[in-house]
């Protein structure tokens, strides 16, 4: 088998409802009769309960969230192997698939083992991730 032979999967065709008696699904289309959900447009919202308060609403909330805090990605050394720029930084990682998005920054801590010579332009570093960037020769620059 080779990638240009792949063909898509035959699907399952949808039901056609409401075509006769006898399909099995004809009058009342499988939705019963009468009521909310029988109607056009009807049902009901995700967690309603008829009227009695949700379930979401009777637990108690726990804990705090701070909308405050800020969110970063985490680099390792062995991610920024993967770097094709001799300039690290938020943009050339995003480029080059280490990561996906842009939070509210990047922090380079030493898992790993980095193998050439980079400066890394980042938000934070841990201080072992700052001691391997500066022992090859490299920058790790606080932005």
């Amino acid at each position: 088998m080779k990638l240009d032979e792949l063909k898509p999967s035959t699907g399952k065709a949808r039901t056609r409802v409401g075509r006769g008696m006898g399909s099995g699904l004809g009058k009342t289309s499988g939705r019963g009769h009468k009521g909310q959900k029988a109607r056009s447009g009807g049902g009901v919202r995700r967690g309603f309960e008829g009227g009695q308060t949700p379930l979401y609403r009777r637990l108690p909330k726990r804990g705090f969230n701070n909308k405050f805090a800020s969110d970063y990605n985490e680099v390792t050394l062995t991610m920024l192997n993967n770097a094709t720029t001799d300039v690290v930084d938020v943009d050339s990682l995003i480029k080059d698939g280490v990561i996906s998005k842009a939070k509210d920054g990047i922090v380079v801590i030493a898992t790993g083992k980095l193998d050439k010579k980079l400066t890394v332009k980042a938000k934070r570093f841990t201080k072992t991730a700052k001691e391997k960037i500066e022992a090859l020769g490299g920058k790790a620059e606080v932005i």
